[in-house]
C-alpha cells in the first residue's frame, strides 16, 4: 500500500513539476489529436449534413456504412494505414510512416465516421422541423446545409468533443503507424503502455492522471454546451 502511495505521489509530482519529457509527450498527443479531429470535422460535418438533409440514391447504404464504421477496430485501421504508407504501399514514396502525420491519418480515419454519423442524426432531426419552411422559401441545397449546420452548432461542438474523446484515448492504431519512437511519435497512450511494461510506473501514472483530467474536462465541457444549447432553444 505504501508503494502505491509513493508511486502516486511521484506521479503527481511529475505533473505539477511540468517535467519536460512529460510535457513533450502531452504536447505531441494534443497536436496529433486536435489535428485529426479538425480534419475529421471538415469531412464529417458536410458529409453528415448532406446525408441528413437530402434524399438521394444510396443514402441508406451510406447511413449503414457510417454506422458500421463507427465501430472500426483501431488495430485494423492501423494495419490498413500501415499498408498504405509502407515502402511497398501506394503512398510509400511520401515517407510518412512512423511520423506524427501517419498518426493523424490513422486517427482521422477512426474519428471521421463517428463525426459524420452523429452529425447526420443531428441534422436529420433538425430537417424534420425546418424542411417544409426551406421548400416554401425556395432555399437552395447549399444554403440549407449551411443553415442547418449553424443552427446545430452547439450539438456539433458536442459531436466534435465526442470525436476528440475517441481520438485522445487511441493506442492500437497510432502505435502501429507511429512506432512509439521516443521524441518523435510517442504519445500519452503508447507511453503508458510502454512504461508500464518497463516498470516505470511514475511516468505511466502521471500520464494516466493527465488523461483522466482531460476526460473529465471534455465531459464537463459537453455538459456545459448541452445546457447552453437548451437555454438557447428556449430563449
Amino acid at each position: 500500500m505504501d508503494s502505491f502511495w509513493n508511486v502516486l505521489a511521484s506521479a503527481v509530482g511529475l505533473v505539477f513539476a511540468f517535467d519536460p519529457d512529460l510535457m513533450e509527450i502531452v504536447g505531441l498527443s494534443m497536436q496529433v489529436t486536435l489535428s485529426a479531429v479538425a480534419i475529421a470535422c471538415l469531412i464529417g460535418f458536410p458529409l453528415g449534413a448532406i446525408a441528413g438533409a437530402f434524399r438521394f440514391p444510396g443514402r441508406t447504404l451510406l447511413s449503414i456504412v457510417l454506422n458500421a464504421l463507427m465501430g472500426l477496430p483501431p488495430v485494423v485501421v492501423g494495419l490498413l494505414v500501415y499498408l498504405m504508407l509502407s515502402a511497398s504501399g501506394p503512398l510509400g514514396p511520401l515517407g510518412l510512416l512512423y511520423t506524427p502525420t501517419a498518426m493523424i491519418i490513422a486517427q482521422t480515419v477512426l474519428v471521421t465516421p463517428i463525426v459524420a454519423a452523429l452529425t447526420k442524426q443531428v441534422v436529420e432531426d433538425l430537417y424534420q422541423e425546418y424542411g417544409e419552411q426551406f421548400t416554401s422559401l425556395g432555399v437552395g441545397p447549399l444554403d440549407r446545409v449551411m443553415a442547418l449546420l449553424w443552427d446545430a452548432r452547439y450539438s456539433l461542438l458536442t459531436v466534435a468533443l465526442a470525436g476528440f474523446g475517441r481520438a485522445v484515448a487511441e493506442v492500437g492504431a497510432v502505435i502501429i503507424v507511429g512506432g512509439n519512437i521516443n521524441h518523435v511519435t510517442r504519445v500519452m497512450t503508447t507511453t503508458i503502455a510502454l512504461e508500464t511494461s518497463k516498470g516505470n510506473l511514475e511516468l505511466a501514472l502521471a500520464l494516466g492522471v493527465i488523461l483522466l483530467a482531460i476526460a473529465f474536462a471534455v465531459n464537463a465541457l459537453v455538459m456545459t454546451l448541452r445546457a447552453s444549447a437548451v437555454r438557447a432553444a428556449y430563449a
